[in-house]
């Protein structure tokens, strides 16, 4: 199994029409200050790298820095974390994106059925609650509306503390997206989480791409 880093897993997903967060990589605490201020806006600083699928569990992502001097020293500390088992990294500057609702969407293989579509509830509490859903692919758009239904939090999908009805229509094409991505060659896994609903619309705030072989 080979992994692509976030940022790579991004780029992936973007080219099938998932909407995903700005991000900029930098070599340095100075490239860093330089991809902020590009960006605009606060700001979440990681690690980057294809051996670094779980961040957060290694304290490798600073949120919500919304100055120069705030992303440097995030940079600075999150460089001096880096250890020779992690091979080469780079620092991700990426876009903030702020809403209440977290889902997580992806693609996963297994042995008697093939690969299959997922969407559940993400965020924190996705391996807490474990509600998710999934169709075989290749998948149709009817499909990926059922899924939709099929959730027992849809009415999580309504208006919700000021923010608009989800997308569905953006929602579904989000998940068409990630089927087709599936469906290329060499592709094992696919996880986004969080997929954060801003606006109504979901954007990919994380993502992990896993190949069966380089």
């Amino acid at each position: 199994m080979v992994a692509f880093s976030e940022f790579e897993s991004k780029q992936l997903l973007a080219n099938h029409g998932v909407e995903v967060s700005r991000d900029k990589l930098a070599q340095s605490a100075e490239e860093a200050v330089e991809a902020a201020a590009e960006i605009g806006g606060p700001v979440a600083v990681k690690l980057c790298g294809p051996s670094l699928s779980h961040k957060s569990e290694r304290g490798l992502v600073r949120l919500g820095l919304d100055t120069p001097e705030g992303v440097h020293s995030a940079a600075e500390d999150l460089l001096a974390l880096v250890t020779e088992e992690d091979g080469e990294v780079a620092l991700l500057v990426s876009e903030m994106v702020g809403g209440h609702r977290e889902l997580i969407a992806g693609v996963v293989h297994t042995e008697q059925f093939g690969a299959a579509l997922m969407l559940g509830l993400g965020g924190v509490l996705a391996e807490a609650v474990g509600e998710a859903v999934f169709r075989l692919l290749p998948v149709s758009e009817a499909d990926c509306r059922d899924m939709i239904d099929d959730l027992d939090f849809s009415a999580l999908l309504a208006p919700l503390r000021g923010e608009p009805a989800v997308n569905r229509d953006a929602l579904v094409a989000t998940l068409m997206g990630l089927a087709q991505a599936g469906c290329e060659d060499g592709i094992e896994a696919i996880d986004v989480n969080p997929l954060v609903v801003r606006d109504g619309r979901p954007v990919a705030v994380d993502g992990l791409v896993v190949m069966s072989s380089p």
